[in-house]
């Protein structure tokens, strides 16, 4: 293990040693984005640069975890990776850091192939679900992904709280498909990944975030473990700004275009919303009295 920031000559080193470097390392979380976003450009794009500059000094195949919030605010029905405009709010709304960070990077890495030969390829993860992405221990509101935040709530019989009524729509993926797609991007049979751009979702499965904490909520209710505190747990609605603070800014809906995806990967997602959800009920169940603890330190 090493420190990105500090550990600069252990990143040189690893890097030389591999045949495909993917740098995961980011802050994901909008409440960061308005509270910190010094931080998140720091992390996101500083820290991030020496390891693309590696890549390219070592002739590596770069595998970058773009983002779905590079689309900012566009307006079209499905976002298409080579053609779909990116639209961000003003500079007063500092959620639009985290993707305007990761968009410079984007064009960065772009840049390097065009003038360098930089092997690269871009993956855009469309909020991709599953256990163990975040820690249902995290009663922190804003600290994690919105399933995660959901069932935490409900194991601890907590409110869910639908920032500005819910009404945003998302197009949710199950990790194991979208891990599958990124395992093609790694073993790039033949180029067929190198210099391109995947957006990594499932269009089938739109929802809501209202429809989503209806259909957990109901779900936990098929569950011993979940089902008591489940009945305790109530919807309700608050505004962006007093969950995440005034600097935010939503889309109201996030769909991929995912015809280059599947034609050039061989890839297509398999699993509906309601298979994705069942994993992850299904996971936690032998944590749900810890998890539930902390109910009792947060008072």
């Amino acid at each position: 293990e090493g420190d990105i920031t500090i550990n600069k000559e252990w990143i040189e080193y690893n890097i030389r040693k591999c045949d495909v470097v993917l740098p995961l390392v980011a802050i994901a979380t909008p409440a960061t984005y308005v509270r910190h976003p010094l931080r998140v450009f720091e992390l996101d794009f500083e820290a991030n640069l020496p390891m693309v500059r590696a890549a390219v000094k070592y002739k590596k195949h770069l595998v970058f975890p773009s983002t779905s919030e590079v689309y900012g605010m566009c307006a079209d029905d499905e976002f298409d990776p080579e053609a779909s405009p990116l639209v961000y709010g003003p500079i007063n709304k500092p959620r639009w850091i985290y993707a305007c960070s990761k968009q410079l990077m984007d064009r960065v890495i772009h840049a390097y192939g065009m003038e360098e030969g930089l092997n690269y390829t871009l993956f855009r993860p469309f909020n991709w679900i599953g256990a163990g992405l975040d820690s249902i221990f995290e009663s922190k509101e804003g600290s994690s992904r919105v399933v995660t935040q959901f069932l935490g709530h409900i194991v601890r019989g907590e409110p869910i709280k639908l920032v500005d009524g819910g009404a945003q729509k998302r197009a949710f993926a199950d990790i194991s498909d979208g891990i599958s797609a990124l395992m093609q991007i790694i073993e790039n049979k033949n180029g067929v990944a190198s210099g391109k751009i995947f957006n990594i979702g499932n269009p089938a499965n739109i929802h809501s975030v209202r429809e989503l904490a209806e259909m957990m909520l109901k779900m936990a209710a098929d569950y011993p473990e979940y089902a008591e505190e489940a009945r305790k747990t109530k919807i309700v609605e608050t505004s962006s700004g007093e969950f995440y603070g005034k600097g935010y800014q939503d889309v109201q809906h996030r769909v991929p275009k995912i015809d280059n995806t599947m034609e050039e990967l061989g890839w297509q997602p398999k699993l509906n919303m309601e298979q994705a959800l069942r994993r992850i009920f299904e996971a936690y169940r032998d944590k749900v009295v810890e998890a539930r603890t902390l109910v009792d330190a947060s008072h």
